[in-house]
Parts: structure tokens; C-alpha cells; sequence
């Protein structure tokens, strides 16, 4: 591209100046010319008025009086009835410019000029107009290499940048030019690559997610497949079976419901379900992880209780917290449930060590673990409780008592009633969350 920059402008500024300079040139020959051969008359007229003057002033004339009012270089022959004719200068050869004149006595001056001082003048005109047309030349030349690197250097980035952006790296790059269609572009480019890398990252944080919520109920599954093959009582067969088709849907759900949070996180289909079955769920689910290690886990606090969400979603959070606390706690686990205002709470506490103090702030984000973890667990756990517009707190670090925060009532399309009088932290009846020890 630089190169047909560099040669488009330089053949531009060729035609300009051939028309220009051909016309300069014929324009200062017939100028230098024309000047020349003024100059022969004007010259020839004064001759012939200084003739007129002496011969009516019967004065003497020769060519000695006459030398000194010819220009050097000039031959000049005067002509007077009766007399010789008289010759001023050397004769010229070639060719040259001749002009004549006649005296009121009958006279006749003649001047003529060479036609090299012309030719000489011409050339010397050429010369200056092939000066300033090779000046032109180079500055067009220069002008048009500066305009094809200003040109073709932000194309070449913004190439690079189109590659890279190809090849899996969506880093913009916030480069400008200072040439408004090309800033355009860069502008289209790197708004792509933030668009790519939080599709990428939404992509990657799916496929994290999965891995961490499949990887447990999939553990489960395969241990119900386990006795069944190991079995032969048939009504064992048959109960253990059930289970495993029970938990074959609510992975199901889990991926349904992961999809459904990369599109959009605060898309929930919450609806109005019976707590107690999926505390239940996740107890029996849950308990021969723990007796496999020693540990119990119980429930306690009222029963009955009705709660809008996903169940899918809560069932999600409760086995994060489970999983939690089968990790990183110790003793016994305890699920509680109680009310306050128009809020159901389900605390899970364990008798562990607890939450480390410099990370109870940040125990919810992501990667942020206390041991050797994903890390990914208890964020996921959060995203899904505020999908159906609930809340997942930590209430206490020491022993740990999480709290997660459903509505009694959904709201007018089916919003969660939070953050109103009567929510998280309010006054209820229950009173403060109390940690189950």
C-alpha cells in the first residue's frame, strides 16, 4: 500500500507539472523573445531621433559618435541619402533579431541583435523551472512517503490487532491514530475484544462452575450404580434405582440452571415450595458422605415452612454449604431453620475452627478458598440464592454459621420480598439469627 501511495501521488504532481511547466516554458520563451525584440526597436527609434537631430543641426556624423548609443554586442547600420552608409559594431552571424527605423531627413537606421542572448535567456529560464519542478518532486515524494507510513502503519496494527483477536488474545489494545475512519475502526476492534473476553470469561466461568457443581451429585450417582451392581435383592435394586434416577434429574437441573445463569444471572424461575423436601433431600443425600468420615449431620428448628425459589437452585446452595463444611469444618453439621418477618432462614453450622479472620470479608469470591480448594463453591452458591432473589450470608465466623435468606411470599412478578422491613437482620419472629451449636 505504501507504494502505490507514493507512486498515485507522484504521478499526480508529474502531470501537474508537465501541463504547468510546458505552459511556463512557452509562455517565457515568447516573454524573453518578445522582450528582446522591444528592446532592437526601442533601440533602432532612438538611434534615428539622435540622427534626425544632427542633420538638422548640420552636425558631423560617424561612427565614432554614433558607438557609444549601440549596446555592446549590437551591429547598427545607418543609411543617409547621398552619403555611404555608416556601420556600427561587428557584423553578426546566425541568426538575429533585426528592427528598422525611419528619420524625418530620409534616413534609415537599422539595429540588429543576436538571437543566442535569447536562446541563452530561454535556457537559462529552463533551467530555474526544471530546479523548481525536481524541488516539487522531492517534497511531493517526501510528503507522500509521510503520508503512506501515517496511513499504512495504523493499518498494519490494526491487522495485528484483528489477528490477535483470531488467534484467542482479546486484549484491546486502546490505540488511536489521530485519523478519524481509522480511530472508527480501532474503536469497532476493540470493542470486539472486550465483547470476546467477557464472552470467554463467561464461557470459562461455566465450565468452572460445572466442573465444581456436577462433580459431587455425579460422585453420589456413581455410588448408587455401584450397589446396584454389587446387589441382588431386587427391591434394593429397585429403591437404589430411583435414587439414582432422582439425582440423574436434578443434574439435570444443575445444568439447566448453569446455563441458564451464563445468559443471564438474574434470571430465576422461582416459585413457592415445600422447604422441609429439600432439606430432607440433602440429609439423605449427605449423610453417608459424613458417616464415611465420622461425622454427622441433623436438622432441627420448624417444620412446615414454605419458601419462594428454585428448588433445584436452593437444593444447589444447601449441599455448597454441606460440602463446606464436610471440607473445611469438623463435629457435627446442623441445619436450622427459622423466621423472621416475611423472611425463612436456613443457618448450617458446623463445630469447626471457623472462617480465618482475614478472609470473612472475602469468603465469597471467587478463587478465595482457606485451604487447598477451587475456591468457586461458595460463589456459585451465592450467584444461584440471588438468582431468585435470595441471600447467602455468612452470620458468624467462629463457629461458622451460614445463613440462607428465602421470601415466605413472592412479590408482584414474582420478586422476593428483601431488603423491606422484616428482612435479613430485621426483627422477626425468631428475633437475631442465633448460631446452632
Amino acid at each position: 500500500m505504501r507504494r502505490r501511495l507514493i507512486n498515485s501521488t507522484l504521478a499526480v504532481v508529474l502531470v501537474v507539472i508537465a501541463v504547468f511547466g510546458v505552459s511556463l516554458v512557452i509562455v517565457e520563451t515568447r516573454t524573453i523573445t518578445s522582450s528582446a525584440q522591444d528592446r532592437v526597436d526601442s533601440e533602432a527609434v532612438r538611434l534615428v531621433s539622435i540622427v534626425d537631430s544632427r542633420l538638422l543641426g548640420k552636425e558631423n556624423i560617424s561612427a565614432d559618435i554614433l558607438r557609444e548609443q549601440v549596446e555592446p554586442g549590437r551591429h547598427a547600420v545607418v543609411e543617409i541619402p547621398g552619403r555611404e552608409p555608416i556601420r556600427i559594431g561587428d557584423r553578426l552571424g546566425g541568426e538575429v533579431i533585426e528592427s528598422s527605423a525611419r528619420g524625418e531627413q530620409g534616413e534609415r537606421v537599422t539595429v540588429q541583435d543576436s538571437r543566442s542572448s535569447v536562446t541563452r535567456e530561454v535556457g537559462r529560464t529552463l533551467l530555474i523551472i526544471a530546479a523548481v519542478a525536481l524541488l516539487a518532486v522531492i517534497a511531493a515524494v517526501l510528503l507522500a512517503v509521510r503520508q503512506a507510513n501515517r496511513l499504512g502503519s495504523p493499518l498494519t496494527d490494526l491487522a495485528e490487532t484483528a489477528e490477535r483477536l483470531g488467534s484467542g488474545d482479546p486484549r484491546p489494545r486502546h490505540k488511536r491514530y489521530g485519523v478519524p475512519e481509522l480511530d472508527r475502526v480501532a474503536d469497532v476492534l476493540d470493542g470486539s475484544a472486550e465483547r470476546i473476553a467477557r464472552m470467554l470469561t463467561a464461557e470459562r466461568r461455566l465450565a468452572a462452575d460445572a466442573s465444581h457443581q456436577l462433580r459431587t451429585p455425579l460422585t453420589a450417582l456413581s455410588m448408587r450404580l455401584e450397589e446396584i451392581t454389587v446387589t441382588e435383592d431386587l427391591d434394593t435394586v429397585k429403591e437404589e434405582a430411583s435414587i439414582a434416577l432422582t439425582q440423574v434429574e436434578r443434574l439435570t437441573d444443575v445444568v439447566e440452571r448453569l446455563l441458564t445463569n451464563a445468559r443471564d444471572p438474574r434470571t430465576g424461575s422461582a416459585v413457592s415450595f415445600d422447604l422441609d423436601e429439600v432439606i430432607k433431600q440433602q440429609l439423605e443425600e449427605w449423610r453417608p458422605a459424613y458417616r464415611g468420615v465420622g461425622r454427622a449431620i441433623v436438622s432441627s428448628g420448624k417444620h412446615g415452612l414454605r419458601a419462594v425459589g428454585t428448588p433445584g437452585a436452593v437444593a444447589q446452595v444447601l449441599a455448597a454449604l454441606i460440602e463446606n463444611s464436610l471440607m473445611h469444618g469438623g463435629g457435627t453439621v446442623a441445619l436450622r431453620t427459622r423466621v423472621t418477618g416475611n423472611q425463612v432462614v436456613v443457618e448450617i453450622t458446623d463445630e469447626g475452627t471457623g472462617v480465618p479472620g482475614d478472609l470473612g470479608a472475602r469468603i465469597f469470591e471467587r478463587t478465595i478458598s482457606g485451604r487447598n480448594s477451587t475456591g468457586i463453591g461458595l460463589a456459585v452458591a451465592r450467584d444461584l440464592a440471588e438468582a431468585d432473589g435470595g441471600r447467602l450470608e455468612m452470620l458468624q465466623s467462629r463457629p461458622p454459621v451460614f445463613g440462607l435468606f428465602l421470601s415466605r411470599t413472592p412479590k408482584k412478578g414474582g420478586e422476593a420480598l428483601l431488603g423491606e422491613p422484616g428482612g435479613p437482620g430485621a426483627p422477626g419472629e425468631d428475633g437475631p439469627p442465633a448460631p446452632v451449636r
